[in-house]
């Protein structure tokens, strides 16, 4: 089982680096007000299979190097 200081600091580096927040923004935001900002940057349609689109843009995104 993860502790709960594992994903806290899993979940800040990902704040970090999808929403732009510095360690002090993310431990003042409720855990209401991350759900918020996160459930926001999800597509309408969320939970549909990747296309071949969805996959060249995360190859753009994430690309091996």
């Amino acid at each position: 089982m993860e502790r709960f200081s594992d994903a806290a600091v899993r979940l800040a580096g990902l704040a970090g680096m999808l929403l732009g927040w510095r360690p002090e923004e993310y431990w003042r935001a409720t855990p209401a007000e991350l759900a918020a900002v996160l459930g926001a940057m999800v597509p309408e349609r969320a939970g549909a299979a990747a296309d071949q689109g969805d996959l060249a843009r995360l190859m753009e995104m994430f690309p091996d190097g």
